[in-house]
C-alpha cells in the first residue's frame, strides 16, 4: 500500500510533465480555430443593412458570385488597421460583404463615412446572432464564400497585403 502512495503520484507527474513538454516543443497551430461550417452553406439569416433598418438581407441574396464576408466593428482596433486593405481590395474588384458585429448603427455609419466603404452590402448584426451562428470569436474575421453560398475558408485576424499576397488571394481566386 505504501508503494502505491508513492508510485501513483509519481506516475501521474511523469505523464503530466511529458504532456507539458510535448506542448512546448511541438509546433502547434495556435492561430487557427477550425470551423465546423467549412464546406457548408452560410447559415440562414434575415438582417437589416447598416444603412437602413428597412432593407433586409438574407443568405440567398448573396449567392451567385464568390465574396469575402468580413466581420468588423467600430470598437475593434484591428479592424481599423485592416480597413484600408479592404478598401484597396474592393477597388481591385474583390467582392467584400460586411458584417457589422455587435455595434451601434450610428457609429458604423460614421466609420464608413470617415474611412470609406469597401462593402457591396453591409449586414447589421446588432445582437450578434448571425455572428454566433457563424462561430465568430471576435473581430476581424473573414469568411471566403463560394458562389453557391458555401464557406470555403475562415481567416481569423486582419487581412493585410502580406497575407493577402502570400496566401489569401489564391484562396479567393479559387472560389
Amino acid at each position: 500500500m505504501n508503494r502505491l502512495v508513492f508510485y501513483v503520484p509519481a506516475f501521474l507527474g511523469l505523464v503530466l510533465g511529458s504532456m507539458f513538454l510535448y506542448v512546448l516543443w511541438v509546433d502547434l497551430d495556435t492561430e487557427t480555430i477550425p470551423t465546423p461550417l467549412l464546406d457548408k452553406a452560410v447559415p440562414e439569416f434575415s438582417l437589416p443593412t447598416v444603412q437602413s433598418s428597412e432593407a433586409i438581407i438574407q443568405a440567398a441574396d448573396l449567392k451567385g458570385q464568390p465574396y469575402l464576408l468580413n466581420v468588423w466593428a467600430t470598437w475593434c482596433i484591428t479592424c481599423k488597421v485592416e480597413h484600408p486593405v479592404l478598401n484597396t481590395l474592393s477597388e481591385e474588384g474583390v467582392r467584400v460583404v460586411g458584417l457589422d458585429y455587435k455595434d451601434s448603427r450610428k457609429d458604423a455609419l460614421d466609420w464608413l463615412q470617415q474611412y470609406g466603404n469597401p462593402y457591396l452590402l453591409n449586414i447589421y448584426d446588432e445582437e450578434g446572432t448571425f455572428g454566433f451562428d457563424l462561430g465568430v470569436t471576435g473581430a476581424p474575421e473573414t469568411f471566403f464564400i463560394r458562389s453557391d453560398g458555401t464557406i470555403a475558408y475562415k481567416h481569423i485576424g486582419a487581412i493585410n497585403m502580406q497575407n493577402w499576397e502570400a496566401e489569401l488571394k489564391e484562396i479567393y481566386e479559387t472560389l
